[in-house]
This record gives structure tokens, sequence and C-alpha cells, in this order.
């Protein structure tokens, strides 16, 4: 299925993917060495819902949306296949395990039906709108109101979580926390990026910073200031402060 939609020439329709299916198509399109024709998605609630709950793919998918490289619309009548269409080609896409394949269709008819059908759908559907932000965005923003490093810090640690399968427990806001933590960042600050970029609000980001403390993950020391109460840094306990990611995510996941 890679293959076919990176080497597409003309504008790519896909229907009912799965949640593997709509993982691929983000992948493919966010790292082709080329610029790829838009492709418009027309995606079931629940198969959306599932890889929006990923901060790292919902972040992408809103930086392809943003491009005009990606559109999402919802697909409420059950398609009984997931498909790529092309104005002259339709790929019936199936999975089996870890591995996708597209099958060709090459029947004109059958083709031209298809096209037109799902077409049709899509002109009189509404996009989706994303709530989440961009990753482009959430990055710029982490280097101008934090440092370079806690953005690299947050990037490394987020792969992490994603790569072991840990974002259920390490997710985008414990992670903005403990990168914040590693660079002795106050959580006024990161709470306050966080919200104004869309990540979460800065209560959401109190909440995981309490949690943390609680289980003794991160510390805070108080900071005075001029006006009103003293402010938080938040450091990392020495014991996690030598850890690489994955060691830190897992005993983070472990201990939450």
């Amino acid at each position: 299925m890679q293959s076919a939609l990176a080497t597409a020439e003309t504008d790519v329709l896909a229907v009912a993917p799965s949640e593997q299916m709509l993982r691929a198509i983000v992948d493919v399109v966010t790292t082709a060495d080329r610029t790829l024709p838009p492709v418009a998605v027309l995606v079931s609630e629940r198969v959306l819902k599932l890889v929006t709950d990923d901060f790292l793919a919902a972040s992408r998918m809103a930086d392809l949306v943003d491009d005009g490289a990606l559109s999402l619309s919802s697909l409420s009548v059950p398609a009984d296949n997931s498909l790529l269409v092309w104005p002259d080609g339709v790929y019936a896409i199936v999975s089996a395990g870890d591995q996708v394949a597209a099958l060709a269709a090459d029947d004109e008819s059958f083709i031209n039906a298809i096209n037109t059908t799902y077409r049709t759908t899509l002109e009189g559907t509404a996009a989706v709108s994303l709530r989440t932000p961009p990753l482009s965005a959430v990055e710029e923003a982490l280097i101008e109101d934090i440092s370079e490093q806690c953005h690299d810090d947050f990037i490394s640690i987020l792969t992490a979580a994603e790569s072991i399968g840990a974002m259920d427990k390490v997710d985008e806001v414990v992670t903005s926390l403990l990168a914040a933590a590693r660079n002795d960042v106050l959580l006024y600050d990161i709470s306050r990026w966080g919200e104004d970029v869309g990540v979460a609000s800065k209560a959401t980001f109190s909440r995981a910073k309490s949690r943390l403390e609680n289980a003794e993950l991160i510390r805070t020391e108080k900071v005075p200031i001029d006006v009103g109460r003293p402010r938080l840094r938040l450091t990392l306990p020495e014991e996690y402060d030598s850890l690489d990611d994955s060691a830190l995510v897992t005993a983070v996941a472990e201990s939450l």
C-alpha cells in the first residue's frame, strides 16, 4: 500500500481506512521524498479517535491538513472494504498481521462506479476539524518560549514513549513536564506554553505535575518572585536524571 501511495501522480481518495492504514498514510505523506498529490480521507469516527488519541500521530496529521496535503472527512455509512481510489484506478487494502497489501482492480466500469460513489460522498461531507495542534507549531513555540534543549528532550521522550507503547501513561503533558524537569524549567512557563499552543490547559498540567510529584518522579523548588506567590521550578531526582529516554519512560510508566 505504501508504494502505491508513494508513487501516486493524481489526487488520492482513501475510503474507510483501518487504524493501521490511516497511520501508514500519515507516515507515507510525511516522509515522502517528493510532494505527493493531496490525499482525501473518508474515515469513521471510531478509527479517527483511535489515531488522534495518539498525540504524535494527531499532531502530524494536523500539520498535513494545514499544508493542504491531507483532508479528513467523516464516513457515516460503513464501507465494505478499505480502498485507495484514483480517477483511473482502485486498490482494495488487505491486512494480514502487521502487513498491508494493495490489490488492484482492472474493471473500468467498476473503477468508474467506485469513483462516482465515493467522490460524491466526499463532496457532500464536511471536513473533520482536528483539536490537536500541528506538531510544527508545538515545536516552534517550545523552542521560542522555553529552549531548544527542552524541545529536543520533549521530542525524544515522546518518541521513546511511542516506540515502546507507553503513551497511555507518558502522554504529551507528562512528556512536557519531564522535559521541563530535565531542564529546570518553571511549571508556570511550561504550562503557559502548553495552554497557549493548545497542548492542554494549565489545570491539566497542574494535575499531571501533582501525580508525578506524588510518585516522586519529579521534584519542585520554590522560586521567589517580586509580586505574588513563589513559582515552582521542576527538577528530576538524581536517579531519573541519569536515565536515557527509554529507561525514563519505562520507569515513569511503571510508577504511574
